[in-house]
């Protein structure tokens, strides 16, 4: 079982479950979690151990938002197009994708994303709002990246499975 099919599992992404995080909204609105949870942590200088009530909105937010919304009326937008990438991505054990998409920097770009997060939450623990800033950024730049080579995967891959092709709406 791959990684990113044990991450699938523990948010219970489910054919359905993948559908509804498909939508536009569920993806963009996904960016809105880590600046949430840094802020809701922080706040611990102003509201002290009550952060810890917007500190676990963060959290559930960052877990519900993949099935918060409605499967989406299109898929043919970025935003879809990159959840379904993942999913082709996550299935390469039992579809193989091509070699051009088989390479390790998949791995370099959740490292990079990784290690924003990491500098976000050394950054919430220190005060520090250049630490906190860069890392987001660091995150995201790296998230970003990673969604668009899912892209590209899903746009390669969608014509060679039935079930792929299901998804193109």
């Amino acid at each position: 079982m791959t990684l990113e099919r044990k991450v699938a599992k523990a948010f219970n992404l489910t054919h359905e479950n993948w559908m509804k995080h498909s939508n536009p909204w569920s993806v963009w609105t996904r960016y809105s979690v880590l600046p949430l949870i840094v802020f809701a942590f922080w706040s611990r200088i102003w509201i002290g151990w009550w952060c810890l009530i917007p500190g676990l909105l963060s959290l559930l937010w960052m877990f519900f938002n993949p099935v918060f919304f409605n499967p989406p009326r299109s898929t043919k937008n970025w935003a879809s197009k990159s959840v379904m990438g993942e999913r082709v991505f996550l299935n390469r054990d039992n579809i193989p994708i091509p070699e051009i998409h088989d390479k390790p920097i998949h791995k370099i770009l959740n490292l990079v994303s990784s290690s924003g997060m990491a500098l976000s939450i050394w950054a919430t623990v220190e005060y520090s709002i250049w630490g906190a800033c860069f890392g987001i950024a660091l995150a995201y730049l790296g998230k970003s990246w990673y969604l668009d080579r899912m892209v590209w995967l899903y746009e390669d891959m969608k014509n060679k499975n039935e079930e792929y092709k299901s998804w193109n709406y």
